[in-house]
């Protein structure tokens, strides 16, 4: 088999016999891939700090026949965020965006959109303040993922909503009117409505200016997270460990 060659952001690495790592890496051109790194752990030179997760990297791999992972022969960096301090909270956020796209991407589909987005985010994800590339990257990953219902009519009546108040539930898909509210639901504010559409009208550059305490849009995330751990099933790791992050 040829070589291939794919621009690619490594997601997750896990211990694999002695010297090898077991590698998830989202490539440009095949969507998400697992494979084998041979004697990763004592070859610097085919990979060198490459398998950090969320190091944007060209990757070269095999696909061997009849064989399920393929075989990740060398890695070149292209950029690692491991050239900016990493603080817990910067961590924390970085470990979210790969365990998102881990969880949500299926194997071997290219989706050149959300790649894009994931390199946009994380050119953002280089300070202390993590909280609006944060929201930025959950909105679009549930957008483009087709997880994301209408904000602007009531799931249960079909009434819209034109900036009136708007509830949500876990175990419910969608917003609701007052009238059409479960017990227990949360309330989404209008402001983060807005702020929702202003984020698919507008590049993530564009919000790097404006001030972001964890409390903006924090009902936004909750919504966004309630939806994504219902497709998946299961509750997502690093949304607890953002939860006890302070804002």
């Amino acid at each position: 088999m040829a070589l291939k060659e794919s621009e690619a952001v490594v997601l997750r690495t896990y211990p694999l016999r002695e010297a090898d790592l077991l590698i998830t890496f989202f490539t440009r051109n095949e969507g998400k891939v697992r494979g084998v790194a041979r004697s990763a752990k004592k070859s610097r030179k085919r990979f060198g700090g490459a398998l950090e997760p969320l190091t944007f990297v060209r990757a070269f791999y095999e696909d061997r026949e009849r064989q399920e992972l393929a075989r990740l022969d060398a890695c070149e960096v292209i950029e690692s965020p491991l050239a900016d301090q990493v603080s817990y909270p910067r961590a924390v956020a970085l470990a979210h965006v790969a365990e998102l796209l881990d969880e949500l991407l299926p194997d071997r589909e290219a989706n050149d959109a959300v790649f894009r987005l994931t390199l946009s985010v994380l050119s953002r994800l280089r300070g202390p303040d993590i909280w609006m590339p944060v929201t930025y990257f959950e909105l679009w990953l549930t957008r483009l993922v087709g997880l994301l219902p209408d904000f602007s009519e009531c799931t249960a009546c079909g009434r819209a909503l034109n900036g009136s108040r708007a509830y949500f539930h876990a175990l419910a898909d969608g917003l609701m009117c007052p009238e059409d509210k479960r017990l227990a639901s949360s309330e989404m504010s209008s402001e983060s409505r807005a702020i929702a559409t202003q984020m698919f009208r507008a590049p993530v550059e564009s919000f790097s200016a404006t001030e972001w305490p964890k409390a903006k849009a924090s009902d936004l995330r909750k919504f966004l997270m309630q939806t994504l751990e219902r497709h998946i099933e299961r509750k997502l790791v690093t949304a607890g460990m953002l939860e006890k992050v302070s804002g």
